[in-house]
Order: structure tokens, then sequence, then C-alpha cells
């Protein structure tokens, strides 16, 4: 069951528009449309980009957000649920992978892994757009209620999130730092770098 954190967030973001990001993403691809959606959540991503034409496989760790994404998507041919996390997850060959706040929550010791799967299933001129949270976040400080959101946090700084980017050719890097409220009202100082880059 939801905590009534990640209940939030879900309704939080059911209907959220895609980011400039993901819109950058995928004006770069021809017409091999395939992407991966990791940690899928409330899977308003998946429907962007399913009104685009891609067939989109999404995972996500957390039951009810795969349970809600299949009722969403019921009947969708071309929208491919699993409950997995990212370690576990097999990844299909895919133009675009797309990891929008879900990278946060990987286990370090298991980030280098789940990199190479991703790395190896983007086919050459391939996309990732993707975030890595920052050190100078609310969710990297010992007050994040880790019980009631993720127990596993990685962060990144910003030579470490370029170094992942060795073999491709960063398309566009932003830090953002802002302050502002959390879904479920707290006080949040966020401080994530997101990035597009094509697989060369």
């Amino acid at each position: 069951m939801l905590s009534t954190e990640k209940q939030k967030y879900f309704d939080s973001t059911i209907d959220r528009e895609p980011r400039e990001d993901l819109k950058k993403a995928v004006s770069l691809l021809d017409d091999h449309k395939v992407a991966v959606d990791c940690g899928c959540g409330a899977g308003s991503d998946i429907a962007f980009l399913r009104s685009l034409g891609f067939t989109v496989y999404g995972f996500d760790i957390e039951d009810e957000y795969i349970s809600r994404c299949r009722k969403r998507f019921e009947g969708d041919n071309h929208v491919h649920l699993s409950k997995a996390n990212f370690s576990t997850y097999e990844y299909p060959t895919a133009s675009l992978v797309l990891a929008d706040a879900s990278l946060f929550f990987c286990p370090e010791k298991e980030f280098s892994g789940v990199w190479n799967k991703i790395n190896k299933s983007l086919l050459a001129d391939g996309i990732f757009c993707g975030s890595f949270l920052g050190p100078e976040d609310t969710m990297a400080s010992s007050d994040y209620n880790k019980e009631a959101y993720w127990t596993d946090v990685l962060v990144f700084n910003e030579s470490q999130v370029k170094d992942c980017f060795k073999g491709f050719k960063i398309v566009s890097f932003t830090e953002h730092k802002k302050s502002g409220s959390a879904p479920d009202g707290a006080a949040h100082n966020w401080h994530i770098y997101s990035v597009v880059a094509k697989k060369i």
C-alpha cells in the first residue's frame, strides 16, 4: 500500500505536462520510436510518448503505480508495463530511455550495472533523457523522510553526472536549484541535474 506521501505524489503527476527536456529529446529522433520509461509512476510521460506514436516500455517498483497504469492504458498494445526495479528489469532495445526523477532511487551499489544496461539498450544515435539528484536537494539531507518515500537515495555532483556520459554527446545539461513545496505540502529545496544526451 502506498504511503500518503507517495499517493499525493502520484495524484500530482498523473496529468503533468511533459518537461521541456523530453520534448527536446523526442525532437532529436527519427522514425524509430521505441522508448523505455524508467520509473513510469502515474504514466504521464507514457501518455505523451504514445500521442507521438511511440511504443513504450515502462516499469516501476511500486505495484500500485503499475496497476493504475495498466488500467490507464488498458487495450493499448503499444504500452508494455512491468513491475520491476532498475536492476531486475530486462531493457529492450530502444531509441529513447527516459529516467526522469527515478535514478534518484537506484541503490548506489547497483548503479554501475544499471547504467551499463541502459547504455546497452540504446541504439546508436539513441537518446537518454533523465535527471540526477544533486547534493543540495532536501532528499539528500539527513532530514529526508525515507520511510514515507524511498529508503535509497542516490546523489551525484556535477562532475560525477558528466562522467556517466562518455560515449555520448551531451545535447543539454541543466542544473536546477529552487525552493518550494513538495506534493505533501512540506518545504523542499530542489537540486537536480537534467541531461539530454545522444549515444555515439
